[in-house]
């Protein structure tokens, strides 16, 4: 509010509201640019990742810090139930954690993907389980 104001009085009030635009933007991104993940493990020994958060752009470069894959059980689930892939760096992410996964030799489920996501994923779309209550959203990507 403050950058906005001086911002107006040195230039004018067209520069300052683009400024104010960008400036929360910017502000928006550093906010959400984490995705966190509550880890439990179920009575036959299945680790399972229930993630929350957006994942996009500003949170994609730290998704693979929320997994340990090496010490991981054989069988892992990440359940997308509290977060959202909002755009094509999302989708790539969980594209390359199933890579990380695979080549561990772990068998890796993804749940709670919506059907547009889905739908653009390569490495990971054999992974995907199909669930009653999937999200009903679409994913930003470019051709």
């Amino acid at each position: 509010m403050v950058t906005v104001t001086v911002i107006t009085v040195v230039e004018d009030l067209a520069v300052a509201v683009i400024a104010g635009v960008i400036i929360s933007a910017l502000a928006f991104a550093w906010k959400h640019a984490r995705i966190f993940a509550k880890v439990h493990t179920e009575a036959d020994g299945t680790r399972v990742y229930e993630l929350d958060g957006p994942l996009f752009f500003g949170s994609a470069t730290t998704f693979a810090d929320n997994f340990d894959i090496p010490n991981d059980p054989p069988k892992v689930v990440i359940d997308f139930k509290d977060a959202r892939v909002m755009d094509s760096s999302g989708v790539e992410a969980i594209d390359a954690i199933t890579k990380k996964y695979e080549d561990a030799g772990k068998n890796l489920l993804l749940r709670h993907l919506s059907a547009d996501c889905k739908a653009i994923l390569k490495k990971a779309e054999h992974h995907c389980s199909y669930e009653e209550d999937d999200p009903t959203y679409k994913v930003a990507y470019n051709y």
